[in-house]
């Protein structure tokens, strides 16, 4: 059997499906603030993306979309060292694309999608290259995105453990200088976020790979079957516990530390699996299948998520409602001959994306009455979701 192509028709049908994503949301405020904010590593990339696209839903995903290929990639390579089958390899990239996590950090614009593809490319880089390309490259991380802080301090313990004196200084220098640019955000009373962070992980893993994850992480520490990608997962997860006693954790900063260290969990299970005879195998076979299962009904979940406003009653309850409305309301006002509006500052920026600029020309202004001709309503599957009032204000 040819396994490349396998792996390939899994990677063309998860760009497929994230490319028909793009017609499907709107910029959020988050995604507008990094468009039209502050100049960032992640807005050089849109820009480029911007100048050979131009400005529309396809460019703006466009970047996410290729850091989650080539982190598909990067994450098949990074596994030879730990499956020595290739079939286990294919079941990885499977689950890795199905994961809920992983496809939200492909399509839409934070730090996710960038950090796993930077923890990927360097451990990749560090098992194959000279250590010198492993320092260029980490020196680089301090400048692109403050959420690389946690892979300087995985590093920092992981050179004390393996007495490596020149890696461990080196890691200190980019940690202090993250800190510098940065900052580190530890304050605050404590407030109970520590299920919440599980309750976040689980969202990101599915409940059953999340709990085999941490089973797998404490069984390696024990057995002292631990490596550089142990440390780079284990640490930070510790460290993510312990902020959220006191903090909300950022999950699209930790939850890329994690995802990285599918190949452990797959490693660990294939192994389990393999030892035994095939009659006590049952069990192994129920926990995959179940897994699988879930995987791809949450995965369908989140590619199909505007058929869960059928089911709720409150439609801002959706966890996808941030990124809904804007693109179909500009297409409303345009059609209403409308370029420029007063509306709420978050929406007034995700409105500039799509051409729709500030004045004080019209108002927009949410409203409940149902019978005005000049309220705007957008709708997902027959059922309402937005409705607001466009008035033309007379400026005499």
């Amino acid at each position: 059997m040819n396994y490349k192509y396998i792996l390939f028709l899994i990677l063309g049908i998860d760009v497929f499906v994230l490319y028909s994503q793009t017609s499907e949301l709107s910029i959020s405020y988050l995604e507008a603030s990094i468009v039209y904010g502050d100049i960032s590593f992640l807005q050089t990339l849109l820009n480029i993306s911007f100048h050979f696209f131009g400005e529309n839903d396809f460019a703006l995903r466009f970047p996410m979309i290729l850091m989650h290929l080539l982190s598909a990639v990067l994450l098949y390579l990074v596994s030879k060292k730990y499956l020595k089958y290739e079939r286990d390899r294919l079941w990885l990239i499977l689950i890795f694309v199905l994961l809920p996590g992983v496809i939200s950090a492909s399509i839409i614009i934070n730090s996710a999608g960038l950090i796993i593809f930077g923890l990927l490319l360097f451990l990749y880089v560090y098992e194959n290259f000279s250590i010198k390309y492993s320092y260029l490259l980490l020196a680089n991380y301090a400048f692109i995105e403050s959420g690389f802080v946690y892979l300087f301090i995985s590093l920092i313990v992981y050179s004390y453990s393996s007495k490596n004196r020149n890696f461990l200084i080196f890691n200190l220098i980019l940690l202090a200088l993250s800190v510098y640019l940065y900052g580190f955000n530890s304050h605050g009373l404590p407030k109970g976020y520590f299920l919440d962070a599980l309750g976040l992980y689980a969202t990101v893993f599915t409940p059953i790979i999340f709990i085999y994850l941490f089973y797998v992480l404490y069984k390696r520490l024990l057995k002292k079957e631990i490596d550089i990608l142990w440390y780079i997962s284990s640490v930070t997860l510790l460290i993510s516990l312990v902020l959220s006693f006191r903090q909300k954790i950022q999950v699209e900063i930790f939850a890329p530390y994690l995802i990285i260290a599918l190949p452990l969990i797959v490693q660990t299970f294939g192994s389990a699996y393999r030892v035994r005879l095939k009659i006590f195998r049952t069990k192994y076979k129920t926990f995959f299948i179940l897994s699988l299962i879930l995987l791809f009904i949450n995965s369908f979940l989140v590619i199909f998520n505007k058929e869960i406003y059928r089911v709720i009653e409150n439609p801002k309850k959706h966890f996808a409602y941030r990124m809904h409305i804007a693109k179909e309301l500009s297409k409303e006002l345009k059609y209403r001959g409308i370029d420029c509006i007063d509306s709420s500052p978050k929406m007034s920026l995700r409105l500039q994306f799509y051409g729709i600029d500030s004045c004080s020309k019209y108002k927009l202004t949410k409203v409940k009455k149902e019978d005005d001709l000049n309220n705007v309503t957008i709708s997902y599957k027959n059922i309402e979701v937005y409705r607001a009032g466009v008035t033309k204000i007379n400026n005499y």
